[in-house]
């Protein structure tokens, strides 16, 4: 486990690669959380870092398919929550007046993700 800052949780040096290589696989049409990805790989109380990978990782990556439990679209993402939402608009997604997806509906989980799918139950 790498250190983190006092209050933050502990991941791995591989934690980075795993988020990255589960949001590559989101579908389009679909959404993950923060917290479902950080639970899916390895520390569901990560999500935080993985909003900070998400702000800096891969820009070739389907980020704009990431969203807070709520819906929520990310104010650190490209351009805002404008910005994010342009994105998602642009692939068909319907996105509220409050810059909210319906996470309810458009919840994504891959096949093999019992446990934590469980987890976040």
């Amino acid at each position: 486990m790498s250190p983190q800052p006092s209050g933050q949780p502990e991941v791995d040096s591989n934690f980075r690669q795993r988020v990255e290589a589960v949001v590559a696989q989101i579908p389009r049409g679909r959404v993950m959380t923060y917290g479902q990805l950080a639970a899916l790989c390895g520390n569901a109380r990560a999500a935080r870092i993985v909003g900070g990978i998400a702000h800096f990782g891969d820009p070739s990556l389907p980020w704009q398919r990431v969203v807070n439990k709520q819906g929520g679209l990310a104010a650190g993402y490209p351009g805002g929550r404008r910005g994010h939402r342009e994105a998602l608009e642009a692939e068909g997604y319907e996105v509220s007046e409050d810059y909210r997806v319906d996470v309810a509906r458009l919840l994504w989980w891959p096949e093999d993700s019992g446990p934590a799918q469980q987890e976040l139950l």
